[in-house]
């Protein structure tokens, strides 16, 4: 399939002669290896009130309820394998046309395609955080499908509290040491490649305007229209997972089309 156009030679040209890129990704980027989105028509908030179940009241109040709802997510997360788009991020990466990958997702497919610095900013289900203690631990032995298929509710072995995934749930804040580091991309990437995300969560949603804001082109490859794209230097509508490994091949190939 030839997906070139014009917005495809200077997304690529950027990317060629960028100082310092960064890409950031949602759960759009993610939807071609079989997870659901959140926010979308057919996404997960539109079959239950989020609040009642993904926020840290919730969690707190009911978290049988919290884990009878992300039971079924987790094991979709752990079945998954990375596609296409998070495979073209760590091509770039590892030719040296992406330093970073800041992402909205949980479920690891970045790191699991290869890409050796991804900056989760709502966390990820590698592991577990106890309320009450601060105890962390590996979350491996919770993703095991006989606890996944169960009831069982993990438990904190210093205090016996239950147990939370190390994610950002609502109205919680997001963990510093990842939000300092995509706040030091703002500062420091000249082009931000922003993939697969509407862009309607915040605070990570306003990152990429705060980048262009103090300089940096903004490359969007998304399937609908974001609040950005008028600042975009780019925009490429379509599938990420045919839009990025094209824009890859681009990049590291440079397009006969331009001079």
């Amino acid at each position: 399939m030839n997906l070139w156009n014009p917005e495809m030679d200077i997304a690529a040209h950027l990317l060629r002669g960028a100082r310092h890129a960064v890409a950031f990704t949602g759960a759009g980027i993610s939807t071609p290896s079989g997870i659901p989105d959140f926010r979308s028509s057919s996404g997960l908030w539109q079959q239950v009130n989020p609040l009642e179940v993904a926020s840290i009241w919730a969690f707190r109040r009911d978290p049988a309820r919290f884990y009878a709802w992300i039971r079924p997510l987790a094991r979709e997360m752990r079945r998954a394998q990375p596609n296409p788009a998070h495979r073209a991020l760590a091509r770039l990466e590892q030719a040296g046309r992406l330093q970073a990958v800041i992402t909205q997702n949980i479920d690891g497919l970045h790191q699991k395609a290869g890409s050796r610095r991804v900056i989760e900013i709502h966390g990820g289900l590698d592991h577990m955080v106890c309320l009450d203690c601060g105890h962390r631990e590996p979350a491996a032995p919770y993703l095991s499908d006989a606890f996944l298929q169960s009831e069982a509710l993990p438990t904190c072995p210093r205090c016996g509290a239950v147990l939370k995934p190390d994610v950002v749930l609502f109205g919680e804040p997001l963990p510093a040491e990842a939000w300092r580091a995509a706040q030091e991309a703002v500062q420091q990437a000249d082009v931000w490649l922003v993939a697969g995300t509407s862009l309607e969560v915040a605070p990570a949603g306003q990152l990429p305007y705060e980048a262009y804001r103090n300089g940096a082109a903004i490359i969007i490859v998304n399937r609908e229209p974001t609040y950005l794209d008028p600042h975009a230097a780019a925009v490429l509508r379509g599938d990420v997972a045919q839009v990025l490994p094209a824009l890859a091949e681009a990049v590291l190939r440079p397009s006969p089309h331009e001079e």
